[in-house]
């Protein structure tokens, strides 16, 4: 399964291409990382008979899940791959970070069901609300680099206000 995630990682940062988005250390660190966390995790880690553990689970992982990507996007230090063509996709359109992130996921959800997969609540939750809680958290961990703020965020107005970030809105 990781070996599959590295590569489509690879193939997802092809559609950067024609977006002019480029890649950071983040980048690379995201798409071959991730999937040897996912063979490691896979491995050592049994799966939960109790539906309450289950949902515990699932929850805590969208939620680390959504606040790790606004960390590595904030750093600016190079988005993973399919955070990449969100931010990317949010530049050019002009869309809101939470839009185009459930649109990408919503597409992959409905691409994998074609295919013959299997799809739960929570995949759905999760196509349905990692979008939301990724424009959510980006504002608490992005960093101005030379007056340049990550893809996704900007300063508000008003006095006092000169240091912050908050996610755009629709």
């Amino acid at each position: 399964m990781g070996t599959v995630t590295i590569v489509v990682s690879f193939i997802v940062l092809l559609l950067w291409i024609p977006m002019r988005q480029w890649p950071g250390l983040g980048t690379v660190a995201n798409a071959v990382w991730l999937g040897f966390v996912l063979d490691a995790t896979m491995a050592l880690v049994s799966e939960p008979n109790s539906i309450v553990a289950r949902s515990a689970l699932f929850a805590v992982g969208l939620l680390v899940n959504a606040i790790g990507g606004a960390m590595y996007i904030g750093s600016q230090l190079g988005p993973g791959p399919r955070d990449g063509l969100m931010t990317g996709l949010h530049r050019i359109t002009g869309l809101s970070v939470r839009l185009v992130r459930t649109s990408i996921e919503v597409v992959v959800l409905t691409s994998g069901w074609l295919l013959g997969g299997g799809v739960g609540v929570g995949t759905v939750l999760y196509a349905l609300l990692i979008g939301p809680l990724v424009q959510f958290f980006l504002p608490w961990f992005t960093v101005e680099l030379d007056g340049h703020r990550a893809e996704g965020a900007k300063a508000p107005e008003g006095p006092g206000k000169e240091n912050a970030t908050y996610p755009e809105g629709d």
